[in-house]
């Protein structure tokens, strides 16, 4: 059975006593946990005394209401201490301690595998999700006239990087656009059509950035294997969100970020390769001919700060003394709270679906009539509450015919703070 706290030890992540000392420390959530053990994760989500619990963990702005955690959260106060501990160390002698810290990276690989339903093998550490996902849009073999299914909104980075690979490699590079919020039946559908003899790729989000659009990963999996096409899944806004199954997903690659739902520090990702396309992929940066079948090929990227990723220890941990199936009940509950207070409105649009299994922590709204980058700064000038407008005119990459607020909770938001962004947007409203 997997110990918490000997996980941590044995991976060299938290000395001894560090966990039991802290005021809000793990044991201190892990009881918290325990003692709604009994509960469905939906009567978790609206325990108000467990939840504040969880806020107390962290050390926030007192001042500012984040409402933009889909870009990046705020580590709980013992990751944010473990990843302070290590760099404090590595400092000390920093080809010593550097070296100490990463003997504890293989437990990490292992646990965070376990975590997200892969062999360890498949699994390399990465610094964010566009450098995982752009190992693999570099790395996948393409001849000129070879075809790439990607969608408009899809993220700008990795849309950039096809539209290299078309002007340096000669590649087509074709953009599909669906309407908000669709169905996984339409997704698919949409996919055979943009399909010909000549396509070689899928490449498509988990979970949009944008509206929190859920793809149905498994099937257009397997509707492209089927006819040898490769599938790059961009899982930035997922893990540590929601709880899947990389094996269900039956991808070829997926690349995320640790620093948003995971709660780790900035500098943290993953890239899963599945075994059978390790040898053939490219690294973004060479590697030596030997590590043709090691995925730790992709990790070579030269002298890097190891702080960061030991502390993925931490945050993993953290994410299990809630719950992932907890955490995104939670999740889903403040979206829920903010959405069915104001889409009564006529001027009110959900841009994002509300059924069960389909939306959790992010989800997008637009008024009619106002301009939703104006909207964010008045939120932001009157209220405090930061908050992004999705909006692609007069910007590269992505073009889609909407715009709106993102709204991305995490597990400290308060019902004060949803309540508060809620009575802004009224006023607008008056």
């Amino acid at each position: 059975m997997w110990s918490r706290r000997a996980f941590l030890r044995a991976s060299g992540a938290l000395g001894a006593g560090v966990v039991a000392g802290r005021p809000h420390g793990l044991d201190t959530i892990a009881q918290a946990t325990a003692s709604v053990s009994g509960q469905s994760p939906d009567a978790v989500a609206q325990d108000e005394r467990y939840w504040r619990e969880i806020r107390q963990a962290f050390v926030l702005d007192p001042d500012l209401i984040n409402l933009n955690n889909g870009n990046s959260s705020s580590s709980p106060e013992i990751v944010h201490d473990a990843f302070a501990r290590h760099l404090d160390t590595s400092n000390l002698l920093p080809v010593y301690h550097r070296g100490r810290l990463e003997q504890t990276f293989e437990a990490v690989r292992r646990e965070l595998a376990s975590e997200f339903g892969c062999d360890p093998q498949e699994l390399a550490f990465t610094r964010n999700a566009t450098e995982a996902l752009h190992i693999a849009q570099m790395g996948v073999d393409l001849q000129p006239g070879d075809e790439v299914v990607t969608t408009d909104q899809d993220y700008p980075r990795m849309l950039w990087a096809w539209d290299q690979r078309a002007r340096r490699d000669r590649i087509v590079v074709r953009r599909m656009q669906f309407p908000v919020p669709t169905t996984g039946d339409d997704l698919v559908r949409r996919f055979e059509q943009a399909m010909t003899p000549r396509t070689r790729v899928f490449h498509f989000c988990h979970v949009t950035n944008v509206t929190g659009q859920l793809f149905p990963v498994r099937e257009l999996s397997r509707l492209a294997r089927e006819r040898g096409i490769v599938t790059i899944v961009d899982g930035a806004q997922a893990a540590g969100h929601f709880p899947f199954s990389l094996r269900e997903l039956e991808c070829d690659f997926y690349g995320t970020s640790l620093h948003k739902w995971l709660m780790a520090p900035h500098g943290t990702g993953f890239l899963f390769v599945r075994r059978d396309r390790i040898a053939s992929t490219w690294p973004l940066m060479p590697a030596v001919a030997s590590m043709g079948g090691d995925v730790r090929k992709f990790e070579e990227v030269g002298t890097q700060p190891a702080a960061a990723r030991a502390a993925i220890a931490d945050a993993l941990a953290f994410h299990r003394a809630i719950g992932a199936e907890r955490k995104a009940a939670r999740l889903r509950y403040l979206t829920l709270r903010w959405a069915d207070a104001l889409k009564a409105h006529p001027r009110i649009r959900i841009l994002s679906s509300l059924e069960p299994r389909e939306t959790w922590g992010l989800a997008m709204v637009a008024i009619d009539g106002v301009d939703s980058r104006a909207l964010a700064q008045s939120l932001f000038d009157a209220h405090r509450i930061v908050i992004p407008a999705m909006v692609t005119q007069g910007l590269p990459g992505p073009v889609f015919d909407f715009e709106g607020l993102r709204v991305t909770p995490q597990v400290y938001t308060s019902l004060e703070e949803i309540d508060a962004f809620v009575g802004a947007v009224r006023e607008v409203l008056v």
